[in-house]
């Protein structure tokens, strides 16, 4: 059942492919329509995968969710690969939702649409004529496979998107009819659909971003510079920087740079430690036997990993958007190295807070580490990072008052 809305309270529909908090980009948006509701909005999450998480019904938002597979978890391959395309339950929800909620106090914030919504609801926002806000959490908007990367041969692409090399370039994992798939969802995306021209502003999640993004939006678009909010605890200054672990956390996958850890983790006579599990797991324990890989942890376990910990190495070969592993790390006091190809450098002040090692090279990485090895230099730069993080920590509640301040911005400007 749908909830009433309060017409003196602007309404924010958050478009997610999921309802439940299954990776990054979900938590931000439905911890976000949580805090929202707090602050006084009328947040309303338009997913089209459930189940619905139960926190949002618990903190009184309102949740309408299709109950669809995304496209790779759909019992039928051809049903699956068509939703993505076109999700036409999608298109036709929309409509009905944008039917009862005020014009004048409405606003659709897109944060996902590439697993299983398609952009077959952009159509209804337009007629609508409601204000639209799409944040970029990765580059699916201007990029067929989201990352302007070739996940094949493992390096940034240079193609133009759905130029002719970039539809006879095979760079999906699953295989060139995966590539060909992406490509057809992403003109339906432009042409059918007529995203990006349908938001008048983007939130970037970071400065490495926004130098991506930018050059690609249309003209007289907005951008706003808001982080993604982190779950931090102050424990205050590491009592003991200079003890501890090489540490790598995320998914063991080859975009994330695992080997070009390993491998200068050796050179330097370090034993690299991994917090987490992925593709290329059994192939570091084959070629690197000395790494340990202690399986995925739980948040506390990381922050406990992280406090013990002599440096975070975050290696990625991609682009990343805005890595919260970093921003965890800096919170707890971690000096981090960090590839100087990825959006994780934007936390780091180089030789201050951590060292950037030239991406995709394992012998400058190693150089890095050897550095590390000088407790004085681990004591500095750890204090230097805590002290950076919380002169101006990105809580929920600052993220909030922030892109707050955009909606009503953009309320103001429609009226």
């Amino acid at each position: 059942m749908s909830a009433r809305i309060c017409s003196g309270k602007l309404n924010i529909v958050i478009v997610a492919d999921h309802a439940t908090i299954n990776g990054g980009q979900a938590k931000v948006a439905l911890q976000s329509a949580i805090a929202l509701k707090q602050a006084g909005f009328e947040p309303i999450v338009f997913a089209s995968n459930g189940p619905a998480d139960p926190q949002l019904t618990e903190a009184g938002v309102e949740v309408v969710c299709l109950g669809q597979h995304d496209s790779q978890s759909n019992p039928s391959v051809a049903a699956g690969a068509a939703q993505g395309i076109w999700n036409f339950t999608a298109a036709r929800e929309m409509k009905k939702l944008l039917a009862r909620l005020p014009r004048e106090r409405t606003i659709v914030h897109v944060h996902g649409w590439a697993k299983s919504m398609s952009g077959s609801f952009a159509p209804a926002v337009r007629a609508a004529k409601v204000p639209a806000l799409y944040t970029f959490h990765e580059y699916f908007l201007f990029c067929p496979n989201g990352g302007f990367y070739d996940y094949r041969r493992h390096h940034v692409c240079g193609l133009e998107p759905l130029s002719a090399a970039c539809w006879t370039h095979n760079c999906d994992t699953r295989g060139y009819q995966g590539k060909i798939w992406r490509c057809l969802r992403h003109v339906a995306m432009d042409k059918a659909a007529g995203m990006p021209k349908l938001f008048s502003d983007f939130i970037v999640i970071s400065d490495f971003q926004s130098a991506i993004v930018t050059p690609r939006l249309p003209p007289g678009a907005r951008v706003h510079r808001i982080s993604n909010p982190i779950d931090a605890e102050d424990f205050g200054r590491k009592p003991a920087p200079a003890s501890g672990d090489f540490l790598f956390v995320g998914r063991l996958g080859p975009e994330k740079g695992v080997f070009y850890f390993a491998e200068a983790a050796r050179k330097a006579g370090l034993t690299p430690v991994f917090a987490g599990d992925g593709p290329s797991a059994a192939e570091i324990r084959a070629l690197y036997p000395e790494a340990r890989l202690l399986g995925w942890k739980s948040p506390a376990e990381v922050r406990r990993l992280m406090r013990s910990a002599r440096a975070l190495v975050f290696p990625s070969l991609w682009y990343e958007g805005q890595p919260l592993t970093v921003l965890e790390a800096k919170a707890t006091g971690l000096p981090i190295v960090v590839s100087d190809a990825c959006a994780g450098r934007d936390e780091v002040a180089d030789g201050e807070t951590g060292f950037w090692f030239k991406s995709q090279d394992a012998d400058d990485l190693a150089r890095k580490l050897e550095r590390l090895k000088d407790d004085a230099l681990v004591t500095k730069m750890s204090n230097a990072a805590y002290d950076s993080f919380w002169a101006d920590p990105p809580t929920m509640a600052r993220h909030v008052a922030r892109i707050g301040a955009v909606y009503e911005d953009m309320i103001a400007r429609r009226g």
